[in-house]
């Protein structure tokens, strides 16, 4: 009888096993997944309109908007791959902590948004040059230059950007509620605008067909961004000479180079 009784149970093992395994995978199933890790954020340093800006007590730029940029950036922003682009300001990209090319980024959209802007999310522009004053295919009117980064109501097209005209055309041309002139908005939308320069087409920070006339080294405008490049994360330039230093050392070495040539 007690063997029976035993056989018995021993027959039921595996069927329990198979039902707690069973349980135990839904139960794991029905878990919610892990967040993926936040990447590590710096403070990108202050562009020097921002330092005189807060120096009269304006307002300035604002520490959210580097998180903004940084969470937006793509793994492809932050590799090897745009580190040629970005030579002229920042030599050691390459070698960089992904927190310290985050911090670059978001210094090159406040440098960006000083040249453009003056760091004033409202500001408003409507152009009458010949090459820049068209019709906007969205608000059917003439183009206007909006926000931090000034953009236009047509690049929610190109660009897929989280503008809605329908909801703005019925606020005052400088409301800070229209969805264009929102911080976030217009620097997500930038980030997509220059990750489409560089990566998609694969051309540099500065290229003579970017989106910004300040970044068209030929224009005069570019003069306003190159002045506000000058307080580049120190990540950037740690190790290597002063551009002025770096510039006279290799003249020195071509002209070591020729005085060494033998005379014919």
């Amino acid at each position: 009888m007690m063997q029976r009784i035993t056989r018995s149970i021993l027959a039921g093992l595996p069927l329990c096993g198979a039902f707690l395994v069973g349980a135990c995978s839904q139960q794991l199933a029905q878990q919610p997944a892990a967040p993926p890790p936040q990447p590590v954020l710096k403070a990108a340093p202050p562009t020097p309109i921002a330092e005189k800006k807060e120096e009269l007590g304006q307002p300035a730029w604002d520490p959210q908007w580097d998180v903004i940029v940084e969470q937006a950036l793509s793994p492809q922003m932050l590799s090897g791959s745009v580190a040629r682009g970005v030579r002229t300001f920042c030599p050691r990209f390459a070698t960089m902590s992904d927190a310290d090319k985050r911090a670059f980024w978001a210094y090159t959209f406040q440098a960006l948004a000083g040249a453009e802007a003056g760091l004033k999310p409202t500001t408003d522009v409507r152009h009458t040059e010949p090459e820049v004053a068209k019709v906007d295919t969205v608000s059917k009117r003439m183009v206007r230059s909006e926000g931090l980064l000034q953009l236009t109501y047509m690049d929610k097209d190109r660009y897929g950007c989280d503008f809605d005209w329908e909801h703005d055309k019925t606020l005052p041309e400088k409301d800070p509620a229209k969805t264009i002139l929102n911080p976030r908005n217009n620097l997500l939308c930038g980030v997509k605008i220059l990750e489409n320069q560089m990566i998609t087409q694969r051309k540099p920070l500065l290229s003579p067909s970017s989106y910004w006339v300040t970044l068209q080294p030929a224009h005069t405008s570019y003069l306003m961004f190159a002045k506000q490049m000058k307080n580049v994360p120190a990540a950037c330039r740690q190790g290597a000479p002063p551009m002025n230093e770096a510039r006279t050392k290799r003249r020195d070495s071509r002209t070591a180079t020729a005085a060494a040539v033998p005379s014919p």
